[in-house]
């Protein structure tokens, strides 16, 4: 989640055109509301299988804070307000990707894919890849070949990331019957798609520097957080014994975490040099 608001500020900041303060403020703010919404209807719908597993057990509704009805209203008004006040206070594109991402996020990953297809987080990524482009609209009212960068970094991130998870969380996902890829493909195919994910970075992160967008600093550095993830990725797909996996993975997904962060910091650094 915190994600999410940071790569939408540095969407925003790094586009070409300037933002009043307050503005940036109240337009990201109605980002954060959206990305809310998108968590509670994500959460209403996936009630029955968020009290099964230990990462998800304490949220609201499972421990009996929230009514389940309750939390589709409160998501569903969440939807309606950030759509309609990102509108107001922005612009119409902007709005428009939010709600896409809404809509994306409940009904194609959440009730289509996540429960039917390993795959669920490898499309489902494209929702969690729009907010900087969100970001940049925000800013610009239009869509370059620029913002579509950020999509591909955070889209081509996501599997290794969430795969990682799905390692040392794999019991919660096959007590809930959840389809990701250590359940229906097994470990080390999920550790050799991990390292496969891994690779796919160095060119995405290139991209950016080829279209102009960002100059040597961000090329050599990001390569170089690049190069250190495919060696942790690697050497968690080297390994063949399960006794490994554990924190092997979770070193990944912890590393993954800090690897968009930096890689993100990296675009408002070099958007300032």
């Amino acid at each position: 989640m915190s994600l999410v608001i940071f790569t939408c500020a540095v969407g925003l900041l790094t586009s070409p055109n300037s933002v009043t303060l307050i503005d940036s403020m109240i337009s990201i703010f109605f980002v954060t509301i959206g990305a809310g919404a998108a968590g509670a209807l994500n959460m209403w719908y996936e009630a029955d299988l968020d009290k099964l597993m230990t990462r998800t057990c304490l949220r609201p509704i499972p421990t009996g804070k929230i009514n389940r009805d309750h939390a589709l209203i409160f998501g569903v008004v969440l939807s309606i307000v950030s759509v309609c006040g990102l509108y107001y206070f922005s612009n119409i594109l902007s709005a428009l990707l939010l709600l896409i991402t809404i809509v994306f996020y409940l009904f194609v990953y959440t009730i289509w894919l996540k429960r039917k297809t390993p795959q669920n987080i490898v499309i489902g990524g494209a929702s969690g890849a729009l907010p900087p482009v969100i970001g940049w609209t925000i800013a610009t009212n239009s869509l370059t070949f620029e913002p579509i960068t950020f999509f591909l970094i955070i889209f081509y991130w996501t599997p290794s990331h969430f795969w990682a998870l799905s390692l040392y969380k794999a019991e919660d996902y096959q007590k809930a019957k959840i389809p990701m890829l250590p359940i229906t493909n097994g470990i080390e195919e999920t550790k050799k798609k991990i390292f496969v994910y891994s690779l796919f970075m160095l060119p995405v992160v290139i991209v950016p520097y080829i279209v102009g967008f960002t100059g040597e600093v961000f090329l050599i550095v990001s390569l170089l957080l690049t190069f250190y993830y495919n060696y942790i990725c690697y050497d968690l797909f080297k390994y063949k014994k399960n006794e490994f996996d554990l924190k092997k993975a979770k070193k990944v997904f912890g590393y993954s975490i800090l690897y968009l962060f930096l890689i993100f910091v990296l675009f408002l650094v070099d958007s300032l040099i």
